[in-house]
């Protein structure tokens, strides 16, 4: 039985809307560690978790078909939350947070869907993601406490060792952990129909961008846009179509037959590797380092840059972005700066977040930079006043 959401009024039948949704880059620093410290990773998941929230306003719904009453014109007044209704997933987050902090879990700041519990001799994370729940640690003593209470108040399902977590791949070795998506491709090759394709050796033509270019639009708008939401959530463990996939999400309005042919491109190179994705080293130290670039003027409609940016703990690639800037850059140095900006503030959350986790990084971290005038801004606060476009 589901409910009519979708009659629900907001400021009466319900007020906030949201899913606990871990970070994708705290999922990986997560795994990350959990690698580097040896820890123990199992996943859990929430039998009919949005069963479990309980109401605070008044919601009433039609007495459903199936149950048969005497009397005209009854309703049923809900207790607690439902699949369907709006606030279904806050409510139960809601109870699952106060569950957690009953039993002495620390909820951390960087990341609401992270939770952290240190004794003397155990130290614990619970991670979120709406349903399904990845726990981190040393201890399986307080595994198991943990899953017998869960289990008490939620149902838990109890599914051993991380090995499939959202359409990614867990596999682990006395070397390390790796992360990809290898059925996921191979459902999406399926589904494109391009599985029999013959496999290219780059995701794009270099001498090619995409742009609002002049050939004929292409027809099928919305398989065009299912495409690029699914390349999207393939960049989980592919950085290294990024890059191509920011492109192609601009012209998601209108798409023409060269964003198409250019989106199978990067089916194709898919082809070739769909079993590609990271890797995280045991052997590696506790060091953050991040990288960034810069593409001056990059968008060939708009005379926008485009900016990169990567960051590895250790070894281990644990986040990376490019994103077009939201402003026109009049220099090259102006536009590296705007993306070490950008890369400076995913490192001070990268630090949060680490701090959250009780984790101390044996060296200070660095951010590379290849624009000298970027640097000389960025370590001398005077020079600001000398280059002619800052």
């Amino acid at each position: 039985m589901v409910a009519k959401g979708y009659n629900q009024i907001e400021g009466l039948d319900y007020f906030d809307t949201y899913s606990p949704v871990a970070k994708l880059t705290t999922v990986r620093l997560v795994i990350a560690l959990s690698s580097i410290h040896n820890w123990h990773l199992h996943q859990l998941d929430a039998n009919n978790a949005f069963l479990h929230g309980e109401l605070q306003e008044d919601v009433y719904m039609l007495v459903p078909p199936s149950v048969k009453t005497d009397k005209q014109n009854q309703v049923c007044k809900l207790q607690k939350s439902m699949y369907g209704l709006k606030q279904a997933s806050r409510k139960w987050y809601e109870r699952l947070t106060s569950t957690l902090l009953a039993h002495n879990y620390l909820q951390a700041a960087s990341d609401h869907s992270l939770f952290v519990k240190k004794t003397s001799s155990s130290f614990t994370i619970l991670l979120v993601y709406v349903d399904d729940i990845i726990l981190a640690g040393n201890s399986l003593h307080e595994f198991t406490h943990n899953k017998s209470v869960l289990d008490s108040l939620f149902k838990i399902m109890d599914l051993g060792q991380l090995k499939y977590f959202l359409g990614i791949e867990v596999a682990h070795s006395k070397s390390g952990i790796s992360l990809c998506q290898r059925n996921y491709c191979l459902d999406l090759l399926d589904d494109s129909g391009t599985i029999g394709s013959k496999p290219v050796s780059t995701p794009s033509d270099s001498s090619i961008k995409p742009n609002l270019d002049s050939s004929p639009l292409y027809d099928d708008v919305p398989a065009y846009r299912r495409l690029v939401g699914i390349l999207l959530y393939l960049n989980t463990t592919r950085p290294d179509i990024t890059f191509l996939t920011q492109q192609l999400s601009q012209f998601l309005s209108k798409p023409t037959q060269a964003h198409h042919h250019a989106a199978l491109r990067v089916l194709k190179y898919l082809k070739g590797c769909p079993g590609k994705g990271l890797f995280f080293p045991r052997n590696t130290s506790l060091t953050l380092q991040g990288f960034l670039d810069a593409d001056w003027a990059g968008c060939l409609d708009t005379r926008k840059s485009i900016s990169g940016q990567c960051f590895f703990l250790g070894s281990s690639l644990i986040s990376w972005r490019t994103k077009k800037q939201i402003t026109v850059s009049r220099s090259s140095s102006e536009a590296e700066y705007r993306a070490l900006t950008s890369a400076t503030c995913e490192l001070q959350w990268i630090l949060y977040l680490l701090r959250d986790l009780h984790v101390s990084c044996s060296k200070l971290p660095v951010l590379y930079c290849d624009n000298q005038g970027v640097i000389h801004i960025a370590s001398n606060p005077v020079f600001y006043e000398r280059p002619k476009h800052t």
